[in-house]
Formats: structure tokens, C-alpha cells, sequence
């Protein structure tokens, strides 16, 4: 098989999934399919009602003045109602799809892992959504409107053309192989054009959202001119791409046109050709021509529908290659026990790595008994947020197991394990809402009150949201943009407070914080520590020498642990570390 057939088969294969999308609308897509047939019974009909008046005045018939009329206020009210019903039930499908494809696509994002974060771009993942999903819809349902649409009209002017004249309608048959010719030419490169306009415009949204988020890193390091350079060249690669496709569509439409013209003027000829036309009345002889005229632009349209569905098509694979993606592994079955202070942590031989060949964990062995505080340390690489990230499963271990209670964690329902499960990174998000809502996300919406406003105090929330006038109402912006980096934290440190989980993981939770606040938030991480298996990492010593025990961590191995004092004592890379921020300090 050649591989314009295989390229072709598959095409037909997407196209055909794609159509799935449309079958649980039937009823509205089927409404949508008669008021086309009606449309182009009515363009039929207006070719045979020309026959019938010219006939009617030639042969001076009796009631053709009111007939006639009536006739084209017919056709007018059954082509009016067919358009109607064609268009507003085929878009009514059309926005369907569009929904329903984004709330697949929104799920699956929800579902995979996160390594696919990693090796795609949010600007690409994102226009996937915003901008592949419509050229599917086109596909899917606007193309098909007009292939059903001008299709029907063909089929009936064709059918119309052959009563009248058969042998004059073979004419328009022998030009059928040069416009076949000239769509499966065209198809190939829209196409193929089609992916790369894909691609251009996911690296147009990418770079536009990268600038959105960095936008003071931009202007502070003068990197303007360099970003207006690299969206230009972005922009400017989606131009050219969208003219190719432009050139070609554009190309293609008027060779149709010309083959379909010189055919129609081959009719003209033959049909006034006096060997042709001795059979045929005036008004055949009209109709045939009025026919064979209205007959060209429906094929026209049929030709310049290709390229949306070859778009459609190119983009349809892009969505099929996301909603395909491997989900998380979720086949456990245990449901964890919601009881404070219960659960136990162990790492046996944990071995992970991002990369072949280059680990990050290596044979690492550790137990952290239940209501235990265990504080990570160690230089930047050495492991300790990859630790973290492995205990709600964002990542699966290479090899060895991690256990929650005497259960390897790939036995528990992965929801079930996240519930048990409470973290605040350095890197704080928060979502565009008001404080309330940010502290409350992802707890039971029936939350009382004073609930939120015990762990807003508890984390010294309120100490910034009393002097605001909307307090706990107040919107905090895009990412909290409208906060400071320290309220943004503490907002995120009461978030993991309010979910009560009997496992807390705190990243650097206060590297966010001035000296101050740190103290006030250290405070009251001590107290919400209290009966929970709580895992710190931490760069500031001096927030951990109260934790059970302190693991010291170089490059994905425990060099050390044991409590502060035991570890000054010992005067290892703990004590170097410890002593080396102390002199800084000073």
C-alpha cells in the first residue's frame, strides 16, 4: 500500500471517529439533513418552473399568471425553510461537538500524567483547545452541512439534467475525472498545510502566554525587543503557513471553475447545435441551460469544502493524539482512613528518575512513624521535592515502593490517597476567586464559617484580611497578582490547614514569608503539625531544628539523620550546612 493510501485510510479513520461526536445528536443532524434536501429540492424546482413558464407563454396557457407566481413564492418559502432548518440545526450539533470535545479534552488534562506538562507547551495544549477544536467542528458538522447541501442540489440538478437531455448530461460526466484529479492534488497539501498552521499557532499562543505570565521579567531585563522578535517570527510563520493554504484553496477553486465552464460552453454549443436540440422545447432547452448554470456552483462549493475537512482532519489528530493519552494509574482499590495523626510513611529502596540513565533517588530507605515531623534537607538537586512530589503519586517510582500505612500507595484509589494528603509548595497558586474561595478550594462546599476563618486565623490570614473592605471577599486577581508573595503563602498554608489531611508536605512553605511573618507562621505550622505525619523541606535551618528527625539528602541519597542536636554533634554535612547559614546570617 502506497503511503498517500495509507495517509488517505487514516484521514478516513479520524474522520469516521470524529463523526462519533455527531451520532448522539441524530435528531437535530437529521432535521438539519431534510431541510437540505429541501433547499435543494427547491433549486430543482426553479430549473423545472423556468421550463414550465417558458413552455406556458409559448403555448399561451390558461392560469400561468397565476400559477406562475405562486410557484416562486413556493420555491422561496420551501428553499427559506430548508436554509433555516440546515443551518440552525447543523450549528446547533456544530457547537455540541465543540463543547463536548472540550470537556473530553479538559478531562483527559485532568487525568494524564504530568510528564506530558513537561514535554508540551502550555501555548500548544491550549490551542488545542481554543483553536484545533473549532477546525474539527468545521470538519465535522459545517463541512458535512455543505457536502450534504450542495450535494443533494447535485444529485437533483443531475437527475434533472439527465430527464431533460441524457446525452448533453454526459458531457458534464466526462469532466468529473479532471475535477477528481484536481481535489485529491489539492487534499494532500491541505493537509499537510494544515498541520503546520497547527503547529505556528500553538507556538503563537505559547509565546503570548509565556509573555503574559513573565511580564516583569521581560521589562526589568530589557527582554522586549527579543519577545516582540520571537512572537513576530511565530506570527509570522502561522502567515505564511495560512497563505500557502490560501494560495491553494484559492487555485484550486478556479480550475474547477474553468473545467466546470468550458464544460457548461461545450452544453451551450452542443445544445444549440441543430443535430442536438430538435427533441427538445424552448423551455427544455432554457431549463437544461438554467440547470447545468446552477449545477456549477454547488460543485464549486464541493471542491472548496475539501480544504476546511483536510484542516478539519489534521486537527482532529492532534485532539485524538491528547484524549488517547495514557491516564494515571488509578487500579487500587484500599480507600484510606481519614483519622489525624495515623498514618506512617515508608520508603523502601526508592529508586526514581526523569531521565534515563540519571537518577534522582537512588536505593533511598527512610520510615517516618505516624504524628512524626521529618524535615528534608540538602543543596539544590539533591532529591528532596522529587521525594515529596512521589507521595501523592504525581510521579511513579522506578523502582521500590513507598508505603502509607503499611499499604504500597499504588493500592489505594488514587483520589482516596490525595485526600490523605495535604501540600504547600514555594511555589504558590492560587486561582482567580476571592480569599475565601482559595482557602476553601477542594474542601466540602457546605464548609462552615468559622471553619475558614479559624484556619485564616491560624495561618495569619486575618492579620492582612481585616484591614482589606471586602475582607475574606476580596478578589485576589489572576495567580493572587494582586497580593504580596508572603499573603499569597499564607493563604496557601491556611488552604492545607482548613483540609484537616493526616499528611502534611510543606516545600519551602515559607520561603515566601520576611522574618516576621515567618516567625508568626512558623508559630502556627508547629501547632498544625502537632499529631500529623508532616514531611518539611526546608532551606532555612533554623525552621526545623524542632522537627523529630532532620534526613540530610545529597544527590538522591541519605547522608544523615537524626534530630538537630544529635546532628551537630555528629559535625557531618549538617553541621557544615547549619553553620555555613549561621555565618551568613550574621
Amino acid at each position: 500500500m502506497s503511503n498517500n493510501d495509507q495517509e488517505k485510510g487514516v484521514g478516513m479513520k479520524i474522520y469516521f471517529r470524529l463523526l462519533t461526536y455527531v451520532r448522539p445528536y441524530w435528531l437535530p443532524f437529521l432535521l438539519g439533513i431534510l431541510g437540505f434536501i429541501l433547499y435543494a429540492g427547491a433549486q430543482t424546482g426553479f430549473a423545472a418552473l423556468m421550463e414550465y413558464l417558458i413552455d406556458a407563454i409559448s403555448e399561451a396557457k390558461e392560469g400561468t399568471y397565476i400559477y406562475g407566481p405562486l410557484a416562486v413564492i413556493g420555491i422561496a418559502v420551501a428553499r427559506g425553510i430548508g436554509t433555516f432548518m440546515g443551518n440552525f440545526f447543523t450549528a446547533y450539533v456544530a457547537r455540541n461537538v465543540v463543547h463536548q470535545l472540550r470537556l473530553v479534552m479538559f478531562d483527559k488534562l485532568l487525568q494524564i500524567p504530568l510528564d506530558y506538562f513537561h514535554n508540551n507547551s502550555s501555548g500548544h495544549i491550549l490551542s488545542k483547545i481554543s483553536y484545533n477544536v473549532e477546525q474539527v467542528t468545521t470538519a465535522a458538522t459545517d463541512s458535512l452541512k455543505v457536502t450534504v447541501r450542495e450535494g443533494m442540489t447535485v444529485i437533483g440538478l443531475f437527475g434533472y439534467l439527465l430527464y431533460l437531455n441524457w446525452q448533453l448530461t454526459l458531457v458534464f460526466v466526462a469532466v468529473s475525472p479532471l475535477i477528481a484529479l484536481v481535489v485529491m492534488i489539492a487534499s494532500k497539501r491541505f493537509r499537510r498545510l494544515g498541520h503546520r498552521i497547527q503547529d505556528s499557532m500553538g507556538d503563537v499562543t505559547h509565546v503570548a502566554s509565556e509573555n503574559v505570565q513573565g511580564v516583569q521579567i521581560v521589562r526589568t531585563f530589557g527582554g522586549c525587543d527579543k519577545e516582540r522578535e520571537r512572537f513576530e517570527q511565530a506570527s509570522g510563520q502561522n502567515l505564511r503557513q495560512s497563505l500557502k493554504l490560501a494560495f491553494t484553496e484559492g487555485l484550486s477553486v478556479p480550475i474547477v471553475q474553468i473545467i466546470v465552464s468550458s464544460a457548461l460552453a461545450l452544453l451551450i454549443f452542443l445544445a444549440l447545435h441543430p443535430m442536438m436540440n430538435n427533441d427538445m422545447t424552448a423551455g427544455q432547452f432554457i431549463a437544461f441551460i438554467i440547470a447545468a448554470g446552477l449545477i456549477a456552483k454547488p460543485l464549486r462549493a464541493l471542491t472548496e469544502v475539501n480544504s476546511a475537512i483536510q484542516r478539519g482532519i489534521a486537527a482532529a489528530k492532534s485532539i485524538f493524539e491528547l484524549v488517547d493519552e495514557v491516564e494515571e494509574t488509578n487500579s487500587g482499590s484500599v480507600i484510606a482512613k481519614n483519622d489525624k495523626g495515623s498514618s506512617s510513611l515508608e520508603f523502601k529502596d526508592l529508586c526514581f528518575s526523569y531521565l534515563e540513565n540519571k537518577p534522582v533517588l537512588n536505593r533511598l530507605n527512610l520510615k517516618v512513624e505516624p504524628g512524626q515531623t521529618v524535615a528534608l534537607v540538602g543543596r539544590s538537586g539533591s532529591g528532596k521535592s522529587t521525594l515529596a512530589s512521589l507521595i501523592p503519586r504525581f510521579y511513579e517510582p522506578t523502582s521500590g515502593a513507598i508505603l502509607l500505612n503499611g499499604h504500597k500507595l499504588d493500592d489505594y484509589e488514587l483520589t482516596s490517597l490525595r485526600s490523605q494528603i495535604a501540600l504547600v509548595t514555594q511555589n504558590v497558586f492560587l486561582f482567580d476567586g476571592t480569599i475565601r474561595e482559595n482557602i476553601a478550594y477542594g474542601v466540602d462546599p457546605d464548609v462552615e464559617e468559622s471553619a475558614i476563618i479559624e484556619a485564616a486565623r491560624a495561618a495569619h490570614v486575618m492579620e492582612f484580611v481585616e484591614r482589606m473592605p471586602d475582607g475574606l471577599d476580596t478578589h485576589v486577581g489572576e495567580k493572587g497578582t494582586k497580593l504580596s508573595g508572603g499573603q499569597r503563602q499564607r493563604i496557601a498554608i491556611a488552604r492545607a490547614i482548613l483540609k484537616n489531611a493526616p499528611v502534611l508536605i510543606l516545600d519551602e512553605a515559607t520561603s515566601a514569608l520576611d522574618t516576621e511573618s515567618e516567625r508568626h507562621i512558623q508559630a502556627a505550622l508547629e501547632n498544625v503539625m502537632k499529631g500529623r505525619t508532616t514531611l518539611v523541606i526546608a532551606h532555612r535551618l533554623s525552621t526545623i531544628e524542632s522537627a523529630d528527625q532532620i534526613v540530610v539528602m545529597d544527590q538522591g541519597q541519605i547522608m544523615e539523620k537524626g534530630s538537630h542536636a544529635e546532628l551537630l554533634e555528629q559535625g557531618g554535612m549538617y553541621a557544615d550546612l547549619y553553620q555555613k547559614q549561621f555565618t551568613e546570617n550574621d
